[in-house]
């Protein structure tokens, strides 16, 4: 039934009365009698007989259409129960809402067997794969219908679009069926270019809450009813429902975006994987960055690394230079302070004189206030928190935005130097100040109000917020990325994951050293993230994140649960779950408003006993009726 209360979340027997009886079938819409109520609920199974002796009947049967496949109810529970939440509540993320209309609108018979290539597919041509010792290897083992389990990380400049399609492609011919999940729209539309190109029109169809109701109910009846072998999409797509299923994929695992902002807040990539280990289909973790969790898999076994030879990244990727190394700052003493050193300003210069384009990412958008050191420009950070310091007024002593201290006895950690400025940053003002430094040089900004999908190759600044760059015909001729401490300076668990992946996105777009690639972070070279950076090694660097959060006992090595909400409720909640005798509890700490936060912490083994701890703690609670809501997440992203 669709009660997303926790002492509510198991199957009820209900009597199929003989009217209904040809359209209550498995997977089927209805309507029950609920404590004197008419609800929502799924047919999710007929049996023959019930152990309970008295049971009211359906009262009525919505639509006869099977619109939740067995499969998809199987995976609901599983990730219900990873994620401490109710099966109505993963449902709703799983199955679009009903459109009457689309439903009676004419439709193609349902293929008869299972999905096979046409002759718009032709076979499946390796040589896209083969820059990877086990690229081509893993494109046979999809043809021949085999589950191989990949984490791939992918060149500098690769298309990865194609590759996608040329797996989707490979599986297809082996006569089975695909789910590719992107981030974005951007990254979307890009593949579904690919699998046009590749696969030849209509055989697959997108799938995502921004199509509206009407479309995307269209493109899930028709990945349901089995029309199409292939569902690409955001994250709306990692339950799309196709006939035997043989390729689970995902681009880009770490964007934020593939996490759902509703509860019980699956990760795409945990259903991806939680669906492909159900199912036993082979599964595709892909980027030019790596997380923790995708080397986890690498390190458990439960998937191989698909990279290329060290001669084909350096052959590929631009030429790195850092700002803040040794060599840069005895040629320039200055680089250490200046937003734009000497060498960003040459290399963006050589590149417009070669009629290349500049990328320049900046980490905000707009008009950014901070505050920072005035005569070395380091960030001002809390003493007490590490926190960003604010100047509430001209003549104010800085106070932390976060446990709102005064420091008044402020003394920069770099210089000691007591004096502080507001400086101000921003793609906007980025914009502005090199738009006069290259008159006459065409300026293009892509974020949030605008995102650029693609811009010409001539010469040209475009100044970007991360995850928003464009593609540039021929690629760029310099990359330029500033105010790095505004990503490796974040209160966050991932801040170096996050800055790298940001930063190799970037990167990827540049054009080849050999071709006049070059990209400069404006940063310290001896940072790990700036030494992944420089070697274009993500795999070493998710290695050596991996082994600290072990040693720290932080996820993925471990599993954590938040539970945040009123001092008291949090409190009641804990005290009500029998929670493993390994659970740590780390905490409080405040949240927003008058809430707090609480973690607990078990050993990935026993993870299972964890979730269902909880579930069984707030289901007492739904059954009390307590008043104070809780937010509950298992793995969240943010910590702290």
């Amino acid at each position: 039934m669709d009660l997303p209360l926790a002492h509510l979340d198991r199957p009820f027997d209900y009597l199929v009365p003989e009217a209904l009886d040809g359209d209550a079938a498995p997977g089927t819409r209805v309507k029950v009698r609920f404590a004197g109520q008419l609800v929502n609920g799924w047919l999710l199974e007929r049996v023959s007989e019930s152990a309970h002796p008295r049971l009211a009947y359906l009262e009525k049967v919505v639509s006869p259409e099977p619109a939740l496949a067995p499969e998809i109810a199987r995976l609901a529970r599983a990730v219900a129960d990873r994620y401490a939440g109710s099966l109505a509540d993963v449902l709703r993320l799983a199955v679009p809402p009903r459109h009457a209309r689309v439903e009676k609108e004419p439709q193609p018979p349902p293929a008869a067997g299972p999905p096979v290539p046409d002759a718009g597919t032709g076979p499946v041509d390796p040589i896209g794969w083969s820059g990877y010792p086990a690229g081509p290897a893993l494109l046979r083992a999809l043809v021949d219908g085999r589950a191989p389990r990949a984490v791939w990380s992918a060149l500098p400049g690769e298309e990865w679009p194609t590759r996608y399609a040329e797996a989707v492609a490979a599986t297809v011919a082996g006569g089975r069926s695909a789910v590719v999940v992107v981030a974005d729209a951007r990254d979307l539309d890009r593949l579904d270019s690919a699998l046009t190109a590749v696969l030849g029109p209509g055989r697959h169809v997108q799938l995502t809450a921004a199509l509206g109701p009407a479309r995307r109910y269209r493109a899930f009846l028709a990945a349901r009813r089995g029309q199409v072998p292939v569902v690409i999409g955001t994250r709306a797509a990692m339950f799309a429902p196709v006939p035997r299923l043989g390729l689970v994929a995902i681009w880009d695992d770490g964007d934020d975006l593939h996490a759902e902002p509703r509860a019980p807040y699956p990760h795409a990539r945990e259903v991806l994987l939680t669906r492909a280990q159900l199912a036993g289909t082979a599964a595709l973790i892909g980027g030019y960055a790596r997380t923790a969790e995708a080397q986890l898999l690498v390190e458990t076994g439960w998937a191989r690394e698909v990279t290329a030879a060290r001669a084909a990244v350096r052959a590929r990727m631009p030429a790195i230079a850092p700002t803040g190394d040794d060599p840069q700052l005895a040629r320039d003493p200055g680089a250490a302070t200046a937003r734009l050193p000497s060498l960003a300003w040459t290399v963006a210069r050589a590149a417009l004189s070669a009629d290349a384009p500049v990328l320049v990412q900046v980490p905000r958008r707009g008009y950014l206030p901070a505050v920072a050191c005035a005569t070395c420009r380091a960030p001002a950070r809390c003493p007490h928190c590490a926190g960003p310091l604010a100047l509430p007024s001209a003549r104010g002593a800085p106070v932390c935005r976060w446990c709102a201290r005064v420091a008044a006895a402020y003394a920069c950690p770099e210089c000691q130097g007591r004096r502080l400025r507001a400086s101000v940053t921003g793609a906007r003002r980025t914009a502005e100040e090199l738009g006069r430094a290259f008159p006459g040089v065409p300026v293009r900004t892509s974020g949030r109000e605008e995102v650029l999908a693609t811009v010409p190759g001539g010469a040209g600044l475009v100044i970007t917020t991360p995850g928003a760059e464009p593609v540039a015909d021929g690629g760029y001729g310099a990359v330029l990325l500033l105010d790095s401490w505004a990503l490796l300076t974040r209160a966050d668990l991932r801040a170096g994951e996050e800055a790298l992946r940001r930063w190799l996105a970037a990167a990827a777009l540049a054009r080849p050293g050999s071709d006049g690639g070059r990209v400069v972070v404006v940063a310290d070279g001896a940072l790990v993230p700036v030494q992944a950076l420089l070697r274009w090694d993500a795999g070493w660097f998710a290695a050596r994140e991996l082994a600290e959060r072990r040693e720290l006992g932080f996820p993925p090595a471990v599993r954590m649960a938040s539970v945040t909400g009123p001092p008291a409720a949090v409190a009641e909640l804990l005290d009500e779950s029998r929670l493993p005798v390994e659970a740590e509890l780390l905490g409080p700490v405040p949240a927003d408003g008058d809430r707090e936060r609480m973690l607990v912490r078990v050993p990935r083994a026993r993870a299972a006993a964890l979730a269902a701890a909880l579930h069984s703690a707030a289901g007492v609670r739904t059954a009390r009726k307590a008043a104070d809501p809780l937010r509950l997440q298992i793995d969240p992203l943010t910590l702290f």
